[in-house]
């Protein structure tokens, strides 16, 4: 079983404060509908940042909608800020094969070209298909493919193994 995510957030700060004073000059945060969301709001809370707090709904990006076999609930996106040479902390719950990121980040272009764009995820599961790494990860994890992680949420944040049986 993956570890307390309000143990997590905690640890995610500090490793992104790290990131913020190692080299990021002109900070944003987005955070990926709906978890990844979640994650971001509980990190600019933690990080008692003023950094521009946005959402992404990236359901329109996706390229695996046939094989997913779902119609999905489209939320809209919030960027109220100007993407244009900000270090953006992409946030997610889970990282998986890299196509959320993927579409979250042929997304994020449309909107403006960032300085910079730094993954941040609570669990990393592997089974990557797509080359793409996080800067932070608050925990890496083993599932079979048979199995997923749901985080439930905002306060508090809930994670549990789901099987697909």
């Amino acid at each position: 079983m993956p570890n307390n995510p309000e143990q997590l957030i905690t640890i995610l700060a500090s490793e992104v404060q790290t990131l913020l004073n190692d080299r990021l000059q002109n900070p944003a945060m987005i955070g990926i509908h709906t978890g990844g969301a979640w994650v971001a709001e509980r990190l600019h809370q933690e990080l008692k940042s003023k950094m521009p707090l946005g959402t992404l709904d990236i359901n329109f990006y996706r390229d695996d909608f046939s094989r997913r076999g779902f119609n999905p609930v489209v939320n809209a996106s919030e960027i109220n800020f100007d993407l244009e040479n900000k270090d953006i902390l992409l946030v997610d719950d889970v990282l998986h094969t890299g196509r959320t990121i993927r579409a979250a980040m042929n997304e994020i272009f449309d909107y403006g070209r960032p300085a910079s764009l730094n993954l941040v995820v609570m669990f990393d599961r592997g089974g990557r298909e797509l080359p793409i790494a996080p800067a932070v990860c608050g925990e890496t994890i083993e599932l079979s493919e048979l199995q997923q992680l749901e985080l439930s949420g905002p306060s508090p944040l809930k994670i549990e193994v789901v099987s697909n049986d």
